[in-house]
């Protein structure tokens, strides 16, 4: 029997999928997304209304992300109400005093359509539940939230960004009280307490709440506390060399937030201003000039940029993205006249190792048997090749950097310093300062560092990078990714790889008919790890992410795993050469001849109508 709410017919001929239409008609505010779902119902599209609302957006470790549209699989005003109050009871059970609970939460956002009023509806649910929200009044880099948090001691932080995602998108990511980003059991326990707490409150609704006692701008206290805690890791003798230097620097913030930040840095830094591409440089979240507004994409996103340079005499260029948590770089090689567009291990190994010359030149006396550089296990090995030699720790972590945020808490907590860590997805935490990657005080140190080069030792970026190889070995890496927009086939893909010619459990020995023999395989979804001897990974596994990494025999890694945040199959690969092995055209050729076969005969790019990365 057909149901009637508003004047509606809700038939689908499926009864769960009718109860799912009629909660949306009964608790959704926003007349927008309620006129959309009642357009659908008017056309009778209950396929795309199943789609919509059978299936509901998972609260995960990067906490939600994805379009802007009506439906319970997406964001929308309706999903942030009942993600709110999952999250605010969450919060509320694990901080049950009522003295914890004055710490407050930390909440900002990007300039992203809807991104402002998803935190102001955030915030008044924790403000009706009686507890202060420090909400900056403007948009802001995402890593001012987990410095905020860690400042204020707050209970836990919210960002609402979906970073570097396409303009149709939002996100929403928590940090914990300890300012890294949310780790297991978190996710699951907030995905719960979401469950349990879908009927939304009419209070939820009423933005008046913000108008309490209870909320708090941190802006102006955490713009001048970021900058002097930034500041304090440059010795005093680098800031004289980035006067001398004078580099002149083209910046684009890619229409994201980062600008006044990165403004800001470079002043405090006594860095020439920067010379900011106009057309990207303020918010706008149509993302006018890009076609994805991520700077790892390469020369794509840095066209205006390598236009202004050529314009102003720069040969440094510096970008952010849209929430200004990542860093690209591109230099003019001196060598060659050309642009060359770092990656983020050649931005890593550079960072790195100009880490150690800060703990260096501050502390002199000290040893560096108790500081440590991390970094992703999908990243590249220079760290730990230069740890050896320069004797200092490195550790890997899996992917993301709430593992390197939560894991640096370990550390310092048993007293150890730790200086660097990163992914090779842009992402760089300098300090701990920001428990976090940070693309803020990451380029301010980066312009430090090519400044230092230029006075000090008269090489470029480049140079530098090459001679660090020369150091501790060529490190080679080929990184790249396919889009697929069917979960199910990437299961299939993945499966198939573990059922190697249908056998269960058995995995490929080889590519290119056994010229490239394969000696391991870690399996982190699964958990298998072929090199122990329990064949159990010494890492973290999770059957809710695919992921499995690869070692030949020749000491070749490659890495194949679905993202986290968008619908990619991402493949990393490295040969880490020893110092003695210098011709690194071979180590070129022979990484991508195996790249190019394990991508052919294992992901089957053709078969699958993978689409392939556009740059």
């Amino acid at each position: 029997m057909a149901a009637a709410v508003d004047g509606l017919e809700i038939n689908s001929g499926n009864t769960v999928l009718d109860k799912k239409i009629e909660e949306w008609l009964q608790w959704d505010k926003n007349e927008k997304t309620l006129n959309e779902i009642k357009s659908l119902i008017v056309s009778k599209d209950y396929e795309t209304l199943g789609k919509r609302l059978l299936d509901r957006m998972a609260f995960g470790t990067a906490g939600l992300r994805g379009p802007m549209r009506a439906g319970f699989d997406s964001m929308n005003d309706l999903v942030i109400v009942q993600t709110g109050q999952g999250l605010c009871k969450y919060v509320k059970e694990c901080f049950p005093k009522a003295e914890d609970q004055q710490r407050g939460i930390v909440l900002s956002y990007d300039g992203r359509y809807n991104s402002r009023r998803f935190a102001e509806l955030t915030a008044t649910i924790f403000i009706n539940e009686n507890i202060p929200v420090y909400l900056y009044r403007n948009v802001t880099a995402t890593p001012f939230v987990p410095f905020c948090v860690q400042e204020k001691k707050a209970l836990c932080g919210i960002m609402v960004t979906a970073s570097h995602n396409p303009k149709e998108d939002n996100g929403y990511k928590v940090y914990w009280e300890n300012s890294a980003q949310i780790i297991p059991p978190h996710d699951k326990n907030i995905q719960n307490s979401i469950l349990d707490n879908l009927v939304p409150l009419e209070s939820s609704w009423n933005l008046e709440a913000l108008n309490s006692g209870l909320l708090h701008d941190p802006y102006d206290e955490m713009f001048a506390s970021y900058f002097t805690k930034m500041l304090a890791v440059i010795p005093p003798k680098f800031l004289s060399y980035n006067e001398e230097a004078q580099l002149k620097i083209v910046y684009t913030a890619m229409h994201g937030v980062g600008y006044p930040f990165v403004e800001h840095a470079y002043e405090v830094s006594k860095l020439k201003p920067v010379h900011a591409v106009l057309e990207q440089r303020d918010p706008d979240p149509e993302f006018p000039t890009v076609k994805f507004p991520n700077p790892e994409e390469g020369k794509s996103c840095l066209v205006l940029s390598m236009k202004l340079a050529d314009e102003v005499g720069s040969d440094l260029i510096v970008a952010n993205d849209p929430d200004a948590d990542r860093l690209a770089i591109a230099e003019r090689d001196p060598r060659t006249k050309q642009w060359k567009v770092f990656n983020g291990n050649e931005i890593g190994s550079l960072l790195g190792w100009w880490s150690i010359q800060y703990f260096k030149e501050q502390y002199p006396e000290r040893s560096l048997n108790d500081c440590y550089l991390l970094a992703s296990t999908v990243s590249s090995k220079m760290l730990g090749s230069m740890g050896k030699i320069d004797g200092y720790n490195f550790e890997e972590t899996l992917t993301g950097f709430k593992w390197m945020g939560n894991r640096s808490v370990d550390l310092m907590e048993k007293g150890k310093t730790v200086l660097f860590a990163y992914e090779e997805a842009i992402g760089f935490m300098f300090s701990p300062t920001v428990l976090d990657k940070d693309g803020v005080s990451a380029s301010a140190h980066l312009a430090t560092l090519a400044s230092y080069l230029k006075v000090k030792e008269g090489l470029s970026l480049c140079e530098k990078l090459d001679q660090l190889y020369e150091t501790y070995g060529y490190h080679y890496s080929i990184n790249s990714y396919y889009l697929c927009y069917e979960p199910e086939k990437i299961v299939k893909i993945f499966e198939r790889i573990r059922n190697w010619n249908g056998m269960k459990d058995e995995y490929p020995p080889a590519v290119l008919d056994g010229k490239y023999k394969i000696a391991g395989i870690r399996d982190l979804t699964t958990g298998i790890d072929t090199s122990q001897p329990d064949r159990k990974s010494l890492l973290p596994s999770s059957k809710s992410s695919q992921m499995i990494t690869f070692t030949f025999e020749n000491d070749t890694v490659v890495t194949i795993r679905t993202s986290g945040t968008e619908p990619k199959i991402k493949y990393y690969s490295e040969y880490c050469a020893k110092p003695d092995e210098t011709d690194w055209k071979q180590v070129q050729a022979n990484l991508k001849e195996i790249v190019d076969a394990l991508v052919n005969e294992f992901l089957q790019p053709n078969e699958n109508e993978l689409i392939a990365r556009a740059d």
